[in-house]
């Protein structure tokens, strides 16, 4: 499985678990407009580190939030998964 396909997987299944109705997740797609709050970015950060080995928030000294799907999946693949 990709990064975004993973990535996607695991925003689906947090938005089940925290009974969220998650918007369409297309590249162009805002995550603050997806239907998720902090809480279900939290747990989909601490799950995609599980899954990766990597947390791009805190591998760098650069900090970077991503505005779109696709800027979050870059900043991901861009940290070596």
């Amino acid at each position: 499985m990709d990064v975004g396909s993973t990535i996607v997987r695991v925003m689906q299944q947090v938005a089940l678990e925290q009974q969220r109705e998650l918007a369409p997740l297309t590249d162009r797609a805002v995550l603050a407009d997806a239907g998720l709050d902090s809480l279900c970015f939290a747990i989909i950060v601490a799950r995609l580190e599980d899954e990766f080995g990597v947390d791009p928030f805190t591998a760098s000294e650069e900090v970077y939030f991503p505005v779109t799907l696709a800027e979050f999946v870059a900043l991901y693949a861009n940290a070596g998964v």
